[in-house]
């Protein structure tokens, strides 16, 4: 059988996407091949979230035409993802000798179509059409992934996104929120459990949205609906497998924060001490302009609840600097939020007009010159305000799940339960291990340590 080669560009959903593609087809009998050089088919799974994302995916495919019409003129190549939802029919008009073209509904129908491709049965294909139930087709994982995936998972729980900031075009190349099952979703992460795995990462454009658009009668019964969310039922449900050790969850909404969820940061001992909730700016003119649905206040009063639940929660979000209209004034009130919350990680993206959205046809664009400078001052402030958390760890006791190796092969790294990547001198036999670990030094957001021998 042929050889494929999947690159991933973008978020975690799309890793899961290309991991479970990737194990649609090993079933059919097609071997992964280590790297595109020696494939028969190399397919980009693409992001559309910035346009350096789409040029870097349009750059490489071009590169791979090129040393296809040279050395391999057999070679199928393919795009997925976002950008090719978006683009479609288009990237083969630019790139005539790009075979497939699969939208983001239509990931389990690449096994598929790469088989009539390669029987000579259709020469090109290009399918972005919706498809009702896609969502509960992503739950393929590969038997023998690397170390880390043997002991941490990545499953989605739904596709798409209700919320249409204005900056964003993930609405447009994902869909509507559509949710599996929470039965369907139990049983898939019992069965990762059962082949190894510890630690669960949910997955949804916005994945505190989870179930709202689903019917009642396929909610959990256990609960009325106003007592819990739907999402907090589904956490409730993983809660209970056993040999489970870890839950967490990306990428959330602030508006999702109810007090059903800081709640259940305290009653739910594997739902990790952990939130990466993004707020994107401190100026509550610019998060109207973006639609964001919340203010200033309401965001710290969401971080002031999970401090009280939880007081060693790891909080992480994402900024972007240089939204159109972006004053001086509505800048500074970014880096004074970034002060006030002190967060133990941050993302800061340059605003990137995306066509199709809002944003991008607003007035008052940023010049890119500013778009850099402010991104340096937000990023020396995120810096100085996690190296100096990080540095408070020094001498601390911290308990860590083993994912695999580091960089270096004598060195493994694990995760702490706040989402600190900590690193140590090991070997095999701690992979997948609980494990304590004293905190002796700090580096870039990473804390490195020695095994806590217990007396």
């Amino acid at each position: 059988m042929p050889s494929v080669y999947i690159k991933n560009y973008g978020c975690q959903m799309n890793e899961r996407d290309s991991e479970a593609v990737a194990a649609q087809l090993v079933a059919k009998g097609y071997a992964l091949a280590p790297s595109e050089a020696t494939a028969d088919v190399i397919l980009l799974n693409t992001c559309s979230v910035r346009d350096m994302a789409e040029q870097k995916a349009l750059n490489k495919m071009e590169n791979l035409v090129a040393d296809a019409r040279r050395h391999r003129p057999n070679v199928v190549l393919g795009f997925m993802g976002c950008m090719a939802q978006s683009r479609g029919q288009e990237l083969i008009d630019r790139l005539p000798d790009v075979d497939l073209v699969v939208g983001t509904q239509k990931f389990h129908r690449t096994a598929d179509y790469l088989d009539e491709i390669l029987e000579g049965r259709r020469a090109k294909i290009v399918d972005v059409a919706g498809e009702n139930g896609s969502e509960a087709t992503i739950r393929e994982h590969l038997p023998n992934g690397n170390a880390k995936k043997s002991v941490t998972a990545f499953v989605s729980i739904m596709q798409g996104c209700n919320q249409y900031c204005t900056f964003c075009i993930v609405p447009y190349t994902r869909g509507q929120e559509r949710s599996r099952t929470i039965a369907d979703i139990v049983a898939e992460c019992r069965d990762l459990v059962s082949r190894g795995v510890k630690e669960i990462t949910l997955l949804g454009q916005i994945v505190t949205s989870y179930g709202r658009r689903r019917p009642l009668h396929e909610r959990s019964v256990q609960a009325p609906a106003a007592a819990t969310s739907p999402f907090v039922q589904l956490l409730e449900a993983i809660h209970e497998i056993e040999g489970l050790e870890r839950i967490r969850f990306t990428s959330p909404h602030p508006k999702g924060y109810g007090d059903d969820l800081v709640e259940a940061y305290g009653r739910l001992p594997k739902l990790v001490e952990s939130a990466h909730i993004p707020v994107q700016s401190g100026s509550d003119r610019l998060l109207k302009l973006m639609h964001r649905g919340y203010t200033r206040e309401r965001y710290l009063q969401i971080i002031d609840k999970l401090r009280r639940v939880s007081p060693n929660i790891g909080i992480g979000t994402d900024f972007i600097v240089g939204f159109p209209g972006e004053s001086e004034d509505d800048f500074e009130k970014t880096l004074s939020l970034a002060r006030e919350v002190e967060f133990d990680q941050a993302y800061i993206f340059k605003y990137s007009p995306r066509r199709d959205t809002p944003a991008a046809l607003m007035p008052d664009q940023i010049p890119q010159t500013l778009r850099e400078e402010r991104h340096q001052r937000l990023l020396s402030v995120v810096n100085e305000i996690g190296n100096r958390r990080y540095k408070k760890l020094l001498g601390h006791l911290m308990e860590i799940l083993v994912e695999g190796p580091s960089k270096r092969p004598e060195r493994w790294m694990g995760r702490t339960r706040c989402n600190r990547v900590v690193v140590f001198e090991g070997s095999k036999r701690h992979q997948g291990q609980l494990m304590d670990v004293r905190i002796t030094r700090t580096g870039s957001f990473t804390l490195y340590g020695d095994p806590a021998i217990l007396e």
